[in-house]
């Protein structure tokens, strides 16, 4: 009984973590960093609740290891891409650049 009531606590945490990352998402900010920065941090809520899923139900954790090197690839490609818009536009400002 005190196990579920942990659980159901626990994913009430997560959801909340994944829920005001995709509010900063989007939120109308005008950097690109704070908007790859709520990505990384919806990805940290996500494997959070898989590792703790996975620990609860006692499966092997191989999962969360191919999951960490595709949360890597995604941040080092949003990170590319600032770099880019940076030696491009001179700034990640949104408004700096035309998206047409």
């Amino acid at each position: 009984m005190i196990m579920m009531v942990i659980f159901y606590n626990m994913m009430f945490i997560f959801v909340f973590m994944f829920f005001w990352g995709n509010m900063i998402f989007v939120s109308q900010y005008k950097h690109l960093l704070i908007v790859l920065l709520s990505l990384e941090f919806m990805v940290l809520s996500v494997f959070f609740f898989f590792f703790f899923f996975l620990s609860f139900f006692e499966y092997n954790n191989y999962f969360l290891m191919v999951f960490l090197v595709f949360s890597v690839c995604e941040g080092v490609l949003g990170l590319s891409i600032l770099i880019s818009m940076i030696r491009t536009y001179g700034s990640d400002y949104f408004q700096s650049f035309n998206l047409l």
